[in-house]
């Protein structure tokens, strides 16, 4: 079966991409979607083009869509191009990487009925501590490149999540009701190494962006990949 992937740059959509290829299933091409709109309700933000250079790492071929990000109407674009490749690459449906976002799922599973594509959710309803520990231990590299919760400080921005930051976050979460995987927007994450890439992401120049005390951003503004 040939399949299309959206990819964020984030952990979830990588992650879900990691699992699908695990089943050895066809991924024919990436879709990144580019919303102009940071608050963007579908899709993660990405920094610099770091989902371009994932994806290149992970030997795949990729489709960048800008979308202006406004509510249900940043579904088009989505849409038009997974029509477009169903017609000329002959996909038969796409992944994602939601975990709890019924919003997101909804509306996903609604392109594809529309389209007549499959559409898979490797880490639908998965327990969302089990998923952070499998990926630290499969050795996925993810750092917290925005926060926007209480309990979540300028420290957070950049940080790698490992076994202490997992073992932090869970104390956020009794603390402050901070979602382990930020599945309510709390953090979001960018992947700098997993198992399927063939080199890494080296991060040459970033910048903390502060908001609030618990609001900011972690702006990677110079790349490079190196080998593993």
């Amino acid at each position: 079966m040939k399949l299309a992937a959206l990819l964020s740059g984030g952990k979830d959509s990588v992650n879900a991409i990691h699992i699908a290829k695990s089943r050895a299933w066809d991924i024919e091409k990436t879709i990144i979607m580019k919303p102009e709109n940071p608050e963007s309700w579908m899709y993660h933000y990405p920094e610099l083009n770091i989902p371009e250079t994932q994806s290149k790492l992970m030997n795949i071929p990729y489709k960048s869509i800008k979308t202006k990000g406004k509510k249900e109407k940043e579904l088009k674009p989505l849409k038009k191009t997974l029509k477009k490749l169903k017609q000329k690459e002959k996909i038969e449906g796409f992944i994602s990487g939601a975990i709890e976002s019924e919003y997101q799922k909804e509306r996903l599973d609604k392109i594809g009925q529309d389209l007549d594509l499959k559409t898979f959710h490797p880490l639908w309803r998965k327990d969302p501590e089990k998923i952070l520990k499998k990926q630290i231990e499969q050795g996925f590299e993810l750092i917290i490149t925005q926060i926007a919760a209480g309990g979540l400080d300028k420290s957070w921005l950049g940080r790698k999540i490992d076994r202490e930051a997992l073992k932090e976050l869970k104390q956020k979460q009794k603390e402050h009701g901070v979602h382990i995987t930020g599945e309510g927007g709390e953090y979001e994450t960018t992947v700098l190494n997993a198992p399927l890439f063939t080199g890494k992401i080296v991060i040459k120049e970033a910048e903390k962006q502060m908001e609030t005390p618990n609001r900011g951003k972690y702006r990677i503004k110079k790349i490079e990949t190196q080998p593993k």
